[in-house]
């Protein structure tokens, strides 16, 4: 039995077999409408999601399974004191297989050991998002054809990003992969992405607070809200929510082929001028992030077509 608690226990092959797998159902999805007949999935949400949760549940029914659970801690008896190891045990009585998302880092990972069932981290904290960059990873090879050779500009919160660090961690693999970290000062990448997964692997990266000198170099850019609930001071939230603001005349400058990304929810770091510019691809990344949750909850439950 197999668990995703993060990028990295998905081999280079392995991430390479799901987007195989995420084509073919682009392809053809009706040949895949019955393969989980029978599975069901449980959708534990110990913190807000839309795009996510019902991701992962659309990817459920289309795969002919079925969906439980909950969308807010407050629905679950973690607030009669249950602890989470216990939840998770019952909860793997019911189901199949169980996807989390919770506010405490590791927290999938203690679920993991007493769930029974295959389990997926749908989000720790400002940890990871596993699943999140598999959608990334899907668009980045849809609209580049190759993981190899890319300047990739991530800009916005990059210290509490658990997208961003993912994408990081899952872009070192490949070669010719370079990394401009584009953040203010308070929300720079935190530095054990630097001296535990960039310097030792010799990709070149550069941090910088400039959006603007920064857009011709990339191929990709990819935004983030500063988000809110991650402070602890509301003022400084404020303070920095509107550091990079994304317009048309900023694009002025940038490839024509540049691929525009954000793992959503957005507030105004991108503004919606942007959304008719071809270079666009947030969207995208929604509809993919389905076709991968098919593909992954198809390989950890061992179901072929």
């Amino acid at each position: 039995m197999r668990n995703l608690m993060d990028i990295l226990d998905l081999s280079v092959e392995e991430i390479g077999e799901l987007i195989d797998t995420a084509e073919d159902i682009i392809a053809d999805g009706k040949k895949y409408s019955e393969v989980c007949r029978g599975k069901k999935l449980a959708t534990l949400f110990f913190e807000p999601s839309t795009r996510t949760r019902l991701s992962f549940e659309a990817a459920m029914y289309e795969l002919g399974g079925h969906v439980l659970g909950f969308s807010s801690a407050d629905s679950s008896s973690t607030t009669k004191g249950e602890s989470l190891a216990d939840t998770v045990r019952a909860v793997g009585c019911y189901a199949d297989i169980i996807a989390m998302r919770h506010p405490k880092e590791g927290a999938p990972v203690v679920a993991a050991r007493t769930a029974g069932v295959p389990v997926i981290n749908a989000g720790d904290g400002g940890h990871c998002h596993p699943t999140q960059t598999l959608a990334d990873l899907l668009t980045i090879h849809r609209e580049k054809g190759s993981f190899e050779n890319l300047t990739i500009g991530l800009c916005g919160d990059l210290m509490f990003g658990r997208t961003v660090h993912s994408l990081i961690h899952a872009m070192s693999r490949y070669q010719g992969v370079k990394f401009v970290l584009i953040s203010p000062e308070e929300l720079r990448v935190p530095d054990y992405i630097l001296t535990d997964v960039l310097e030792p692997l010799g990709i070149p990266y550069r941090e910088t607070r400039s959006l603007e000198e920064s857009i011709p170099e990339l191929d990709i850019l990819y935004m983030t809200r500063v988000q809110k609930e991650r402070f602890f001071n509301e003022e400084d939230y404020v303070r920095l929510k509107d550091t990079y603001i994304l317009a048309p005349e900023k694009l002025r400058s940038a490839k024509k082929d540049l691929c525009i990304m954000h793992p959503l929810p957005r507030v105004n770091e991108i503004s919606t001028a942007v959304d008719d510019d071809p270079r666009a691809c947030y969207f995208k990344q929604v509809l993919n992030g389905k076709y991968m949750r098919m593909a992954l909850i198809m390989k950890l439950l061992e179901v072929k077509v």
